[in-house]
């Protein structure tokens, strides 16, 4: 039996949810933007009336009033756009129980078993999107296709509140014409890669050979190929499932740019904090650690390293963090941005291999330090042991309270 997959978006989310919760908003050009003082003044999200005059999601605010000068911007408040998260996953598993998430305002749900019980699929689409009106006060984009990439793809496609469907009958007459980058995986650098190469359109990369594309793209290339031909077959994720966790990692956008290694130090060191407290709850150790360095050019560079021991420990992270910092980083330009990565993740009682050139005492006495200091911390709060560095000036956000995890990748 052929799958059948949906993909609901939910239009202009954020910006639609502020309206909702103050109808004075409605039928005005809104915008929900970050924090300006924290350095994050960017469109987060905008209402249709903000789109006409061009104001796009990922601009600064400046740049986005200048195109529309009677622009109204808002503050996010993720605790409700969680809230209407879980009720619009609500809606969907009144269908199916198959719900796998794509973000707070994605989903994709499997409704091959729901046809029986429910009606055509046009019937259960037409139901989830007048119950988002009439529960939510919002609307939805949705596209069927029988795998989930296409599926995405008539989300894309659909207009807002509208569906889109593509077919194994017809989705090279719809999709091959696309331009590259439209297709799920292949983002603006790929795209420009693949026209270097006179590949343009999605239908291009489904008539190149996929051993050329895995050559010059690795993996990502093959993935690129089974996509254009329609070949995805990965499974909508069931309900509750979470994947595998492959990494684990955070990362700020500072205050300020950082001058020295120092300020850097304590960034990493914050950080870590967060890397450490995950990877405890997760009964995870990490063998190798990847930083991410934005400088004040917005150049992004990243460095990673084994670790000499498996460790949870925030103090090692950061340490060894700051250490691949020093040797790689030149200071041509200062630091806008800092992320820490915990990778090669392994579970905390694997045993693992012991080298003569490590010192595994240190190494033992740290691991009691931080037993204590998180034994501590679940009993009297999360502020009763910090490091005292920690205390002194930094440019440290002071609004990331508001930590949201998101789906990092599709689940195949």
């Amino acid at each position: 039996m052929e799958r059948v997959i949906i993909h609901s978006d939910m239009n202009s989310c954020y910006a639609s949810i502020e309206c909702s919760l103050n109808p004075e908003l409605k039928g005005k050009p809104v915008a929900v933007g970050g924090s300006i003082e924290d350095r994050h003044g960017i469109i987060l999200a905008k209402t249709e009336q903000a789109k006409v005059y061009g104001v796009k999601t990922g601009e600064p605010i400046w740049q986005a009033k200048n195109r529309c000068p009677d622009l109204i911007v808002v503050k996010p408040h993720f605790e409700s756009y969680l809230k209407y998260f879980s009720l619009a996953h609500d809606i969907y598993s009144r269908y199916t129980d198959k719900i796998e998430p794509m973000g707070l305002d994605e989903a994709w749900c499997d409704l091959t078993g729901s046809i029986t019980l429910f009606g055509s699929v046009e019937r259960i689409v037409d139901e989830i999107r007048e119950r988002f009106k009439n529960e939510l006060g919002l609307t939805v984009s949705v596209g069927i296709s029988y795998n989930k990439i296409f599926a995405k793809l008539g989300s894309d496609l659909a207009a807002n509140d509208g569906v889109y469907r593509i077919s194994k009958n017809d989705f090279k007459e719809k999709v091959w014409k696309l331009p590259a980058g439209a297709m799920m995986g292949v983002g603006k650098r790929t795209a420009a890669r693949l026209a270097s190469y006179g590949i343009k359109t999605v239908g291009d990369i489904a008539s190149t050979s996929s051993e050329w594309l895995m050559k010059v793209f690795g993996i990502a290339g093959k993935e690129m190929w089974i996509f254009a031909n329609g070949l995805d077959n990965s499974r909508v994720m069931q309900d509750g499932c979470c994947p595998p966790v492959k990494s684990i990692g955070h990362g700020i956008t500072c205050t300020a740019d950082l001058v020295n290694t120092q300020e850097v130090w304590k960034v990493f060191l914050s950080l870590s904090q967060d890397v450490s407290k995950r990877l405890y709850n997760s009964s995870l150790s990490a063998s190798a650690i990847q930083i991410a360095i934005k400088d004040n050019k917005l150049v992004t560079r990243q460095f990673q390293r084994d670790l000499p021991y498996l460790t949870q420990s925030a103090k090692e992270i950061a340490e060894a963090a700051v250490k691949l910092f020093s040797e790689n980083y030149d200071w041509n330009y200062d630091v806008r941005a800092v992320s820490v990565r915990a990778i090669n993740l392994k579970d905390e009682n694997e045993p693992e291999q012991l080298s003569f050139y490590t010192d595994y005492a240190k190494h033992e006495k740290q691991r009691r330090i931080d037993d204590a200091v998180i034994d501590l911390r679940r009993r009297f709060g999360e502020k009763s042991v910090f490091n005292c560095c920690l205390l002194t000036e930094n440019k440290i956000p002071g609004h990331n309270k508001d930590k949201i995890p998101l789906p990092k990748r599709m689940y195949r």
